[in-house]
């Protein structure tokens, strides 16, 4: 196998509660189990020696791959063409029922040959505890068990396994229409190994994970122009989703880097306030209510608790339970992918002051009160409280939407945001006639929105800025329009627009800031954010500049990787770079589409 493959190179499956990354050569290299934010069981993609990995594939030195999605699903199909035949492996984890958090998760691997004769080859070699636990392993002739501190996985199927020190491996050859299976299950400590699977039962639930998804699917009511790509980002924002909570995580993985070879290498897999309340207006679009409305919920139960740090009402992040601690550790074992180090665990940025996240989050209340789901008493007066806070609290430096770690600053974003949030507080208190100080927070919306224009703008550029006395732009603020702090047709907004495409953008691909021109405390360079990409593509189409609108989302599509996931940013050579795939990226792509169709469905025939 490739010793780093490409960080694109992969398709995602997974269970609603943890999620797995397959190679285009059949090996499983990055799983994370009971949970996305658990330790990792395989890893080889951050420490290729030592991380652990889950190979199936055919055991022949020349051949062509292809990987794909069986259409409308989340099953992986890995396609191997040789002279001597063809093979295919079939990876999925059978969805769990109801929104219990469970500890029994389930990677199933199904080999068969489609043409000719192929032998293919296995080797399970899981580590634990991000490769920091040793385990033992007891074999039988039914099952291979691992046995770890805090974990016991079992291994079954119809391929012969032998022992290859705390491992395993085998092998078995297919003749056409033949086929082979293996299901590894990973489980709480001292947790029975399941019935032993047969074929026919391994054939029954892969059809039924099928109708699953197919089914779920076809409840969107999206019919536009780019139904494909706007689906397949759909059910990429469902697998990364954790389903006992209703809380999406950013992405799969952790550690991956912005820049091989460089120290952006951070842990996504937690619930972003900002990324969750944008993705409840990306699913409303597309008429998927209840994942809209149980993340409402989660974040209502978030305001409630006010666990955020220094008396705030909220934090930035959490745990996908909620849970508001995630210290982080450097993994100094790990060398990283392709050499990036270090390997961090947990997320240090959970401690920042993000004002932007309470415009977030009530643009998230706002937009969900259209399926009835507005704030009761008692949920009310939590937003209220909020707001009370946030008059006292939104004229002072953070550390801004994109985590910088090079001090505080008066980003302009953040202070966008804030007059949002007030925005959308007073609609939501006259709509429902609740009990506010409107009257206070009417002077913090107009203070703030005179402050930016005053103090965000510059003249020599006709341009907003990133933050306070800079003439650096950002992308971030390429949301300003569509939370209507500027109208996206004004003189001020369509020259902010061209001075970010003269400035951020490079054929058609975002950059969301410079950062040799405002230094964020972190060494190297970063490729183009596919998210400011596609929001850049709803503000043209926003701008009424719809040609330019359609070009460039045209062409971001043909950076997707094969099975049409994205990562969180494009490097210089057209690679896909960060950790993947990136959940805010795919529901950037869909409110772009969503926004593109609507005005170009406006245009006079």
């Amino acid at each position: 196998m490739d010793r780093y493959p490409p960080i694109a190179d992969h398709g995602l499956v997974g269970d609603l509660q943890t999620a797995a990354l397959v190679s285009s050569q059949g090996v499983i290299d990055w799983f994370a189990a009971p949970r996305f934010d658990s330790p990792s069981v395989f890893a080889a993609l951050l420490d290729h020696d030592g991380g652990g990995y889950f190979l199936l594939a055919p055991d022949h030195p020349e051949g062509s791959w292809k990987q794909l999605y069986y259409p409308d699903t989340a099953v992986v199909v890995t396609r191997f063409m040789s002279p001597d035949g063809v093979g295919e492996i079939i990876d999925h984890m059978p969805v769990l029922p109801g929104p219990t958090a469970t500890d029994r998760h389930r990677l199933v691997r199904v080999v068969r040959t489609v043409r000719g004769t192929v032998r293919f080859r296995l080797e399970c070699r899981p580590r634990f505890d991000y490769a920091r636990a040793s385990h033992e392993l007891d074999l039988t002739p039914d099952v291979a068990t691992f046995r770890a501190p805090g974990t016991t996985a079992h291994l079954q199927g119809t391929i012969p396994l032998e022992r290859d020190g705390n491992d395993v491996r085998g092998a078995i050859t297919l003749q056409a229409g033949e086929t082979a299976a293996v299901v590894f299950t990973v489980c709480a400590p001292g947790g029975e190994a399941p019935p032993p699977p047969t074929t026919e039962s391994i054939t029954d639930g892969l059809w039924e994970n099928v109708d699953f998804w197919q089914k779920w699917v076809r409840t969107s009511r999206y019919r536009g122009r780019w139904s494909e790509m706007v689906h397949r980002s759909a059910i990429t924002l469902k697998l990364l989703t954790y389903a006992p909570s209703g809380a999406p995580v950013a992405a799969p993985t952790m550690g991956l880097p912005e820049q091989v070879g460089g120290e952006r290498n951070w842990d996504y897999r937690y619930t972003w306030v900002r990324d969750g309340s944008l993705s409840v207006r990306a699913l409303l679009d597309l008429g998927f209510v209840e994942e809209a409305t149980r993340f409402t919920h989660w974040l209502g139960d978030r305001l409630a608790a006010r666990e955020g740090p220094d008396d705030e009402p909220l934090q930035i992040m959490y745990r996908v339970d909620g849970d508001p601690h995630l210290t982080e550790e450097i993994l100094e074992h790990f060398e990283g992918y392709r050499g990036s180090y270090p390997v961090r665990a947990g997320n240090a940025a959970s401690d920042q002051l993000q004002l932007d996240i309470y415009g977030e989050a009530l643009y998230a209340l706002a937009e969900s009160r259209q399926i009835g789901e507005q704030a009761g008493y008692h949920g009310w007066k939590g937003l209220s409280r909020m707001l009370d806070w946030l008059a006292d609290s939104w004229d002072r430096p953070d550390e801004g939407i994109w985590e910088t770690r090079g001090g505080r600053k008066d980003f302009t974003y953040s202070r966008v945001m804030c007059w949002a949030a007030f925005d959308r507080g007073l609609r939501l208190a006259a709509e429902f006639s609740r009990p506010a100080d409107t009257a206070r927070w009417t002077r913090a919306r107009d203070a703030i929105l005179e402050q930016v224009m005053e103090h965000g703008w510059d003249d020599k550029q006709q341009a907003l800025v990133q933050h306070y006395g800079g003439d650096v732009l950002d992308a971030s603020l390429l949301l300003a329009p569509r939370v209507g702090f500027m109208s996206p047709r004004s003189p001020g907004w369509l020259n902010t627009l061209d001075a970010m495409d003269r400035v951020l953008v490079s054929d058609s691909l975002v950059y969301r800031y410079d950062p040799a021109a405002s230094p964020d405390g972190l060494r190297g360079s970063e490729g183009t954010f596919s998210l400011c990409t596609f929001l850049y593509v709803d503000a043209l189409a926003r701008a009424g500049r719809l040609p330019q609108a359609r070009y460039t989302f045209e062409k971001m599509q043909t950076y997707a990787n094969h099975v049409g996931l994205f990562a969180e940013e494009i490097g210089p050579s057209g690679e896909q770079l960060g950790n993947f795939p990136q959940a805010f990226t795919h529901l950037s792509l869909i409110m772009a589409a969503t926004t593109l169709d609507e005005a170009l469905d406006e245009i006079p025939r």
